[in-house]
């Protein structure tokens, strides 16, 4: 016994040396022999447990925590297991391990902030590290400032949240870079440009100080700030210069492969249906092992849209058809898999299928069926079933309203001659703004404009109320007050004459118009002609003159025919073309041929009798 306890207490020296220095395979090999002398030594157990875990060895871990789960305890081990649970992307079974401990310790609390961040949840997220960083005053202060930073970025780019200003100095790259991601979620790009700039300029700085590291670490490292600048002038429309962007940190190939997948996904977007042999390259970088767990579930779900959208575009129908369904059965409220199907359908002239399919999508979801009518109305329109399409449109509750919903209706209509639908579409929306924003601009505009269209197609009866509801708001406008009057003549006289009492005096409506430049402006009806200026030898003559008379044209007269009789009397039919005269028998040959071109266009000889 005292040989073998001299050659643990030997081992342990010898694991708690290769500990301190970092050698942790070493350290195994002696816990591995101590654990041989003495079986389920606690401590023991607990070293090999951190040894496999320093060597990235989860899952066997794992198994030693679930094998020794009645000598080791739980409350001794939770760290580990679920930081091996996390690494091994078991997120939920590490919540649940972690959240089994009544009291946590800070390095539980950090592990709990980093499982909340993958899971999405980042109002408590947010709360964890807020109270880590209250409480807590050791060298990781920086670190966890850097996480609350890009839980705030999250919440902006994902749930359009806008948290309240944190005061985190930005005096690392990572702390720059995560505000500028956080400004680019609140649609501030020009200032999120900036704010990268400046982080690449911190990260340059920072590298700078370590000998070590090369000119390729440091553009490596820059990778994800030059994707993110990229797409900022995507979406500016800067699309040329962000192409170039994106390459260049697809020829780096960064270890990361989350940011090699949203980088070529951006790409594809950018090549639409144009250079599809570039985005087939593009694609399988987005199928790279991990990507999974490395980006935010609305990222894997757009790239997973746009794979759809590129086997449409390289007429890959039946793969569209299955990667389209596939995200409907995975995303059933969303209406996007359902169109990427119907611009396959369209594209193979089903339009009648594609209507019954997005009818379908409609029906069972009619919270997010906004998109789906108006994909429908523009169906039916390129069909030519222009009141099928208003009656589409109308059914759709967000955009019943709106102003450009109302004038595409009305355009609609009044192409379709349909006048009075068009004066109901009116009628609704005034009503609406009544009772919601009675008074406002709006309100009043869309009165305006149906008092228009209705004095318009002489609808002056019609017309009086929307007048009279415009001149009760402003008495000063004279220009409705004359419409007023003008529909009311037709309606009710005494009710016209009683109105314009209220028109100004005429001579407070004299505006100085010059009328001879009225007269003589371009688009004038008559243009008084100016008289002839008098020149040269024309100079009037001096007093006592006598004018002197101008020669009288002789008229010609006219010439009469040869055998003109001026006893007889002239043919009363003579004005009259010769085949239209009664006596007209028509010519001796051809008699009995058609007449062709004689009458009016489109007669027939059979009706000539009836004409």
């Amino acid at each position: 016994m005292s040989s073998g306890g001299g050659s643990v207490d030997s081992l342990w020296t010898e694991v708690n040396r290769c500990g301190q220095n970092g050698d942790f395979t070493r350290a195994l090999k002696a816990v591995n022999k101590i654990l041989h002398e003495v079986k389920e030594d606690v401590t023991a157990l607990h070293c090999k447990i951190v040894c496999l875990v320093q060597n990235c060895s989860f899952k066997e871990a794992l198994n030693v925590m679930n094998t020794y789960s009645k000598v080791l305890g739980s409350e001794l081990i939770v760290f580990e297991k679920a930081y091996c649970e996390y690494r091994l992307n078991r997120v939920e079974s590490a919540l649940k391990t972690i959240e089994s401990v009544s009291e946590q310790t800070d390095k539980l609390k950090e592990l709990y902030g980093q499982v909340l961040y993958r899971m999405e949840r980042y109002d408590e997220c947010k709360a964890v590290y807020t109270d880590l960083i209250r409480n807590s005053q050791d060298e990781y202060e920086e670190e966890r400032k850097t996480n609350l930073s890009a839980v705030v970025a999250a919440m902006s780019t994902w749930e359009k949240a806008s948290p309240d200003d944190l005061g985190l100095s930005e005096t690392t790259y990572e702390l720059s870079y995560n505000a500028a991601c956080t400004l680019i979620g609140r649609g501030q790009l020009t200032e999120a440009l900036n704010k990268l700039q400046e982080a690449e300029e911190l990260c340059r700085v920072f590298f700078s100080e370590d000998s070590d590291i090369t000119e390729e670490d440091v553009e490596s490292e820059l990778a994800v700030i030059h994707s993110q600048m990229a797409y900022i002038m995507q979406l500016q429309g800067r699309t040329e210069e962000a192409l170039q962007l994106y390459n260049q940190v697809i020829k780096l190939k960064p270890s990361d492969v989350g940011l090699l997948a949203v980088t070529a996904n951006n790409i594809i977007t950018i090549n639409k249906d144009q250079n599809v042999f570039d985005s087939k390259k593009k694609v399988k970088l987005t199928n790279a092992d991990g990507v999974e767990y490395k980006l935010a579930k609305k990222q894997l779900q757009a790239i997973e849209f746009n794979k759809a959208l590129l086997a449409m575009y390289t007429n890959q129908a039946d793969q569209c058809r299955k990667l389209s369904s596939g995200l409907q059965s995975q995303n059933p409220g969303h209406p996007r898999p359902v169109l990427i199907q119907v611009a396959q359908l369209c594209r193979e002239k089903q339009h009648s299928k594609a209507i019954e399919l997005l009818q379908r999508f409609s029906d069972q979801h009619p919270d997010s069926a906004s998109g789906i009518k108006l994909t429908m109305a523009q169906l039916y329109l390129t069909q030519g079933h222009v009141t099928k399409a208003c009656d589409i449109l109308r059914s759709i509750e967000d955009f019943k309203h709106k102003q450009g919903m109302i004038s595409a209706l009305v355009s609609m209509y009044s192409h379709e001659e349909d006048i009075d639908s068009a004066i109901d579409v009116f009628s609704q929306a005034i009503q609406y703004y009544q009772s919601e924003q009675p008074g406002s601009s709006v309100h009043l505009a869309l009165v305006r404009e149906a008092a228009d269209f209705k004095l318009k197609y002489g609808r002056k009866k019609e017309a009086i109320t929307d007048l009279e509801q415009l001149w009760k708001q402003n008495t000063n406008d004279i220009h409705t007050l004359a419409q007023l009057i003008s529909a009311y003549s037709l309606v009710d006289q005494d009710k016209a004459k009683s109105l314009s009492k209220h028109l100004p005096s005429p001579e407070s409506m004299s505006f100085n118009v010059d009328v001879d430049e009225l007269e003589n402006s371009h688009g004038a009806n008559y243009v008084r002609k100016k008289a002839a200026k008098v020149t040269g030898e024309n100079l009037p003559k001096e007093q006592g003159q006598g004018d002197v008379k101008k020669k009288k044209k002789k008229k010609k007269k006219g010439k009469l025919p040869k055998n003109y009789d001026p006893t007889a009397n002239p043919d009363p039919e003579r004005w009259l073309p010769m085949r239209e005269r009664t006596y007209y028998r028509g010519r001796k040959k051809g008699k009995k041929k058609e007449q062709v071109g004689k009458g009016t266009q489109g007669a027939t000889s059979g009706a000539a009798s009836d004409l």
